[in-house]
């Protein structure tokens, strides 16, 4: 079983559940002349997702002439990882740029085959995924639930942390890990000894320090924003897997836009999600460079021979796969061949 720490989400339910009593629905011909779409995240403003959807803010209220506005809840403000999902889906906000992790709670675990171990080696790899037939299948899959899938974020590869090095799959053995709620990323935690904690994102830092959690995996930009340095000893620079967002919107709030609106609103974000892709790796050079400065924080190498050990020491996970993820996996495989 993953272990969870809840968080008190009363107050939000509460809230979610008189937007969901009392919503009503607008026709799309009733488009009024001025637009506010309320998009919210759970990560800091200066990193490449807080970025990114703060750029796809000016695009819009520029090409709109300020007729439609974006106004952004970062770093779990309004909701978060526990939550955001169904705020969204209730209507409580009109997009989202969530962890594909977060899709496999509510009905779509192939997302979570980017959670896989090694699956990709270099992000060219991803993005031949992410833009490919595979990566638009997988968005438009999401009318299923309600949701309109818009596009892909990067954030880049992640990273090992805790209070030693961990360059091998005895170096797990004991730790308890804070995870996103991925079956996948679990299940990599058990196979190299760790016990997987499911924790909000918001929630991390501060489980970090207080020993809550031993350790965890993130991105750079996201380790060093979140200060997650000042709580963690070691930091392995494994880039065992890749973290990446889809942008998403509420179905209802779509077709409420109006085609006009809705090509603005999609040019607009498809030039911020360009822009944001380039940014992510220099986001991420850049927190590492501030890393290595601050001293707070040993960096930790591994070389080929060492990598290779840890692949190796997660292929099990593959192993344990879901037949509808694995399905989608070879599919993957398939594009990344060709």
């Amino acid at each position: 079983m993953i272990a969870a720490v809840p968080a008190s989400l009363a107050s939000r339910r509460r809230l979610l559940g008189a937007l969901a009593a009392t919503a009503v629905p607008l026709p799309a011909a009733a488009q009024p002349a001025r637009v506010t779409i309320r998009l919210s995240h759970v990560v800091t403003r200066q990193t490449p997702k807080g970025l990114t959807m703060e750029r796809f803010q000016q695009n819009v209220q520029q090409a709109s002439a300020g007729r439609i506005q974006v106004v952004i809840y970062p770093n779990s403000l309004l909701y978060g990882d526990a939550d955001e999902m169904q705020a969204l889906q209730l209507g409580a906000v009109d997009m989202l740029a969530p962890s594909l992790s977060k899709f496999g709670a509510i009905g779509f675990p192939e997302f979570e085959l980017f959670d896989l171990p090694f699956l990709f080696g270099a992000r060219a790899q991803v993005h031949r995924i992410t833009r490919g037939p595979v990566g638009q299948a997988l968005l438009d899959g999401l009318a299923h639930q309600g949701l309109v899938g818009l596009g892909y974020l990067d954030n880049g590869f992640k990273h090992m942390s805790a209070n030693r090095p961990l360059l091998a799959p005895q170096d797990f053995a004991g730790l308890r890990m804070r995870v996103q709620s991925s079956r996948v990323i679990a299940r990599q935690m058990r196979v190299l000894g760790a016990r997987p904690v499911v924790l909000a994102f918001g929630e991390a830092r501060r489980a970090l320090a207080l020993g809550v959690v031993d350790g965890t995996e993130n991105p750079i930009s996201n380790f060093w924003t979140q200060r997650m340095h000042e709580a963690q000893l070691d930091l392995s620079l494994t880039a065992h897997a890749w973290l990446g967002y889809a942008v998403v919107a509420q179905r209802r709030f779509w077709d409420f836009l109006g085609a006009h609106d809705r090509h603005l609103v999609l040019t607009a974000l498809q030039e911020a999600l360009a822009w944001g892709n380039t940014i992510a790796q220099q986001e991420n050079d850049a927190a590492l460079a501030a890393l290595r400065a601050s001293g707070a924080t040993r960096i930790h190498l591994l070389d080929e021979g060492r990598r290779e050990r840890l692949r190796q020491g997660t292929q099990a996970v593959y192993e344990q796969l879901e037949p509808r993820t694995a399905a989608w996996l070879e599919r993957v495989r398939a594009a990344l061949e060709t």
